[in-house]
């Protein structure tokens, strides 16, 4: 793997007695999508404010790479986020849980007034407006004064004034909060497509199973602490060693045929109403004996579903160990 992009180490920041950050130590690397998943008051966006120099850590830092900025061709030379905030505004773009554009001017308007606060060229800001507007489905909205834009259309207006100026990595602090599941799997396609550009993503969220097919790797965050971080399928296997097996059948009589399946060392069960959910380190070995059991217990089997575990699972599992 490349050398990381940032490299984050043993940050900690405090507001008053309150330690909002502890030890976060993490490499995040070009072309990655990175989830930062956390409960309410966990610490996700005071690590993102921290990431982008907004804050100051009390301790540990925040390095980026400058081979780009620097013309660096061999050699990559690292500098830390907070002392160098003029080159941090070049390559990173930043997106609130509050959006940042400007109510009453059009989607055009704000597109070219933060293009003119990174001093982008006429030409440029034109380019990158045209093709952000379509990017973002904007078009037809363009010359609409943006207090008239739908939820949706807010938060994809907020994207699009943060990549005005092509940066190397978007930063986006709950890019779906309070939308609904549509508008949501919409944002989660353009973030896909912006990705495929090139651009480093780094965003928090609450909908772990959306994220767990979105992002490349994870990092799980309560009080202020990188509990666990890698890709999906790594916590998934760390940290939960069961998966399911559900099971419908006719007449349905779960009770009896749980007891059943407990005499052949099956004992992880949960009965739910008109199905019955079995957890097995084994599921391969484990299907022969349910299968057998449903026979000499003249179960009629009606329908069967093996899942693996999610990462809401995995969350909930390091969430109370």
């Amino acid at each position: 793997m490349d050398d990381p992009i940032f490299k984050v180490r043993n940050v900690e920041k405090r507001f008053g007695d309150h330690q909002v950050l502890q030890n976060i130590t993490l490499d995040i690397h070009k072309g990655d999508i990175l989830g930062i998943i956390g409960g309410s008051g966990s610490g996700k966006t005071t690590f993102l404010h921290t990431l982008i120099g907004f804050l100051k850590p009390d301790s540990g830092d925040i390095e980026f790479r400058l081979n780009k900025l620097l013309s660096y061709k061999s050699a990559y030379t690292y500098r830390s986020v907070y002392e160098k905030q003029n080159l941090v505004k070049k390559i990173y773009g930043f997106a609130s849980q509050i959006p940042s554009f400007y109510e009453e001017l059009t989607p055009e308007e704000n597109l070219q007034y933060f293009g003119k606060l990174h001093n982008l060229d006429k030409d440029s800001i034109e380019g990158n407006k045209k093709t952000l507007l379509h990017l973002m489905e904007l078009d037809k909205a363009a010359k609409l004064p943006s207090k008239h834009l739908s939820g949706g259309m807010e938060r994809r207006l907020d994207i699009a004034c943060a990549l005005m100026h092509d940066p190397d990595v978007l930063i986006l602090d709950e890019p779906t909060a309070d939308l609904d599941p549509l508008l949501r799997s919409h944002i989660w396609d353009l973030i896909r497509k912006i990705n495929k550009k090139g651009t480093t993503i780094i965003l928090s969220s609450h909908h772990l199973a959306e994220l767990e097919t979105l992002c490349n790797r994870i990092a799980i965050i309560k009080e202020g602490k990188v509990l666990a971080q890698g890709k999906p399928a790594e916590l998934k296997k760390k940290f939960l060693v069961n998966q399911e097996i559900t099971i419908q059948t006719n007449p349905g009589n779960y009770q009896e045929l749980k007891k059943t399946l407990e005499k052949e060392q099956i004992n992880h069960t949960k009965i739910e109403k008109d199905r019955m959910r079995i957890f097995t380190p084994n599921p391969e070995k484990d299907l022969f004996k349910i299968i057998s059991v449903l026979k000499s217990s003249k179960e009629k089997l009606t329908n069967i579903k093996l899942s693996g575990a999610s990462l809401d699972d995995v969350f909930i599992e390091i969430w109370k160990k």
